[in-house]
């Protein structure tokens, strides 16, 4: 008798990361797996813009959390270092601060970092490091299992799988209490809680109303922080192709624009041409906002509450660049902070401007840990946060002008020159975002990360739809290539679970992880 799991077709929409790894884990378990996609190329938000004739990531930068990825390929007998080349990075990334001659590298050895911040700041400070390192870890540990590799959890369960050696970890770090407000408890120097306060920003959140959870993004980095050959673009066309060869069916430059329903239950989509696939089965992995706007049609509204404006997350003021540096030795990772840090957030989601004083991040991406001077134009990616409302406010010449000013100024007073041509250098608004990813208004990250109820406001990979999954950044467990990537996974794993009687109800948990380590 033929098994009637091979015989289900799904429609997965989007080839972001996360819909990547739907489809791939589905089809390998047999499925009919079609992925239609707007776009001409697999990935989502890992973009590759084309300047002056040579690609430039313009998306993620950093590939972290590699087991996510990792554990995936191996049931499929494969590995990352089957599909791609891979290089660890020493140093995670260079820090330079306005008016300072002092810079700080923060290394993938963490007693090498110590030893850097006491030359830095203080040994008193690389002490209060080490301490800190040390809770980040315990913290981690603590809620990989019941909240990373675990569909979304309630309070009741995450109190559950936590026991109490995990509660007890929670307490101790001060569940309540916003990042900022925690990091002053470990770090004396305003200029470190500066630094490991950016790791809100990973999640498009400020550091003033994010939970102190989020000091974990320090030990995901602390794990390891890889280069990729070819840029991260090149993770999208590896998992893209890896799915074809596993049965993946590719529609590239196909939009989805309804999601269709029958008694209820999904029964297909329809194309931006009128061609209609049908499925039993549909993962949407795009921006959840989409579907309580309407756009993937009228049908599902109900079923998905509108995101407030006010909760987006962070978007982006990005120039992507083919340009000459010079003066400050770059490595791959570089991050310019100003003097007023609280202004960057003020002024991006209180007063929905860019920033006045932002904080720059440049990726180099053909620097290495030397930080030797590249001959010639070389590739980089600088980034400010900006306000998602690019649905209803374009920033015009003048204030788009002012903000790159204000940047390349900040980057002047660290030391760092930068020349290029016209044709150089590529300029993305929050508003281009916002026609890139539909619902969105040009956030990045979904809904910000705001409040320690945050952590359950995401969108399970089960929709309220029979039949619909959800997957990318904007649902649990969050955003970031390797959250996004997990989400995927978590995704095809709910879908399969549902097609199976003995465990409909229960809470999908993806095995493995690093807590083991």
């Amino acid at each position: 008798m033929a098994d009637p799991l091979r015989t289900r077709r799904v429609v997965v929409v989007g080839a972001g990361i996360g819909g990547l790894c739907s489809a791939l884990v589905l089809a390998h378990r047999g499925l009919d797996v079609t992925l239609v996609e707007a776009a001409a190329t697999p990935g989502g938000k890992i973009r590759q813009t084309l300047v002056d004739g040579v690609g430039v990531d313009a998306g993620p930068t950093v590939f972290t959390m590699r087991w996510v990825l990792e554990q995936m390929l191996a049931e499929m007998g494969t590995s990352l270092s089957d599909i791609l080349t891979l290089e660890p990075i020493g140093v995670l990334a260079r820090h330079a601060w306005r008016g300072s001659a002092q810079r700080l590298d923060l290394l993938a050895d963490t007693q090498a970092s110590a030893d850097a911040i006491a030359r830095f700041s203080s040994p008193q400070e690389a002490q209060r490091f080490l301490g800190f390192c040390q809770q980040t870890r315990a913290l981690y540990d603590a809620l990989e299992k019941p909240y990373i590799r675990s569909e979304r959890p309630n309070l009741l369960s995450m109190v559950g799988d936590l026991g109490l050696s995990g509660m007890a970890t929670l307490a101790g770090l001060g569940p309540f209490a916003s990042l900022w407000r925690s990091l002053g408890r470990h770090f004396h120097d305003p200029r470190l809680q500066q630094l490991f306060g950016r790791y809100a920003t990973y999640c498009g959140s400020s550091p003033w109303s994010a939970p102190a959870t989020l000091m974990l993004v320090a030990q995901v980095e602390l794990d390891g922080v890889w280069s990729v050959q070819g840029g991260m673009f090149a993770v999208a066309q590896a998992l893209a192709s890896l799915g074809e060869k596993h049965g993946v069916q590719s529609r590239y430059g196909q939009a989805c624009t309804q999601i269709l329903l029958a008694n209820g239950k999904v029964s297909g989509v329809q194309l931006a041409s009128g061609e209609v696939i049908a499925a039993d089965d549909v993962v949407f992995n795009g921006d959840v906002a989409a579907l309580g706007q309407g756009l993937l049609g009228d049908a599902l509204r109900p079923a998905f509450k509108p995101v407030p404006a006010a909760t987006r997350s962070l978007s982006a003021f990005t120039m992507a660049m083919h340009a000459t540096a010079s003066g400050f030795p770059m490595v791959r990772h570089n991050v310019f902070f100003d003097n007023d840090y609280r202004s960057e957030f003020d002024d991006i989601f209180q007063r929905g401007k860019l920033p006045r004083q932002g904080t720059v991040y440049v990726c180099a991406q053909d620097r290495q840990d030397s930080g030797l001077a590249h001959s010639g134009p070389e590739r980089m990616l600088c980034l400010v946060n900006a306000p998602a409302n690019g649905d209803t406010h374009s920033f015009d010449a003048g204030e788009i002008d002012r903000c790159e000013s204000n940047s390349l100024d900040l980057m002047r007073h660290c030391g760092l020159e930068l020349q290029w041509q016209p044709q150089q250098r590529v300029r993305t608004l929050p508003q281009d975002f916002a026609r890139l990813f539909p619902g969105s208004g040009g956030a990045l990250y979904g809904q910000a990360t705001h409040g320690w109820m945050s952590a359950f406001a995401r969108h399970s990979a089960r929709s309220p739809v029979p039949g619909l999954y959800l997957a990318g950044g904007s649902v649990h467990p969050g955003p970031g290539v390797p959250m996004a990537a997990m989400s995927g996974r978590l995704a095809a794993a709910t879908l399969m679970a549902h097609h199976d009687s003995t465990s409909r109800s229960r809470r999908v948990l993806i095995s493995g992880g690093m807590s083991t380590r």
